[in-house]
């Protein structure tokens, strides 16, 4: 059963939903997009299926601006004030990695290690705005300074896998999937499998993970 509450922010309230483990060894805490927030299909499915499956509590952050109802996200310099106020006040078990998808994945490789992270999963990393792969954002991931995880779906137009070049990070696939791991009807698989390959990825990592 998720748990939901508030938390204060200078910039306002932000909301936790937290799927606890019976028995945490880690806690996964993850920042939303721009577009469905905290309930986005990806950060559901990881909620649901990481804390039985691999003892990790996963915490989901609805920053501020969602809270107050607003439809436009703020600058990255306030989704960042907003996650640093609010992750000191989030209970914790075991090591804490941080995450997010999309601009909620930009903000956690930004802040991981201010907030004492030991890793960064980054689901659907926006590489590049859609057509203008010169406007990179590489240097985040590269910046990070904690290993990442970097969860692309195939035809993803913010970037695809084959886009992200070598680096301090390890790039996973979802087959035919955009960046909101949505597939196409002629795709080999359904939008489900798509998603249950995403959260297998993310649990074969989760356990691999050493403080």
């Amino acid at each position: 059963m998720t748990e939901q509450r508030l938390l204060p922010t200078p910039l306002g309230p932000a909301r936790l939903l937290v799927d606890a483990a019976v028995r945490p060894r880690r806690t996964l805490v993850l920042g939303h997009g721009a577009g469905a927030g905290a309930s986005a299909v990806d950060l559901v499915a990881l909620a649901q299926v990481l804390p039985p499956r691999t003892g990790t509590t996963v915490v989901r952050v609805e920053q501020p601006w969602r809270v107050a109802g607003r439809r436009l996200a703020p600058a990255p310099s306030v989704l960042d004030e907003a996650w640093r106020a609010t992750l000191p006040q989030v209970d914790t078990e075991g090591m804490l990695v941080v995450g997010g998808r999309s601009a909620g994945a930009r903000v956690a490789c930004r802040t991981a290690r201010d907030v004492g992270a030991v890793a960064v999963l980054a689901l659907a990393f926006p590489l590049h705005p859609p057509g203008r792969p010169e406007r990179s954002r590489l240097d985040e991931l590269e910046r990070a300074g904690v290993p990442v995880l970097v969860v692309q779906g195939e035809r993803d137009a913010f970037g695809r896998p084959h886009e992200f070049p070598p680096g301090p990070y390890q790039v996973a696939t979802v087959p035919a999937a955009d960046h909101s791991f949505a597939v196409p009807r002629s795709a080999p698989l359904s939008r489900s499998e798509a998603l249950e390959v995403l959260v297998d990825q993310v649990a074969a990592w989760m356990r691999d993970l050493r403080e």
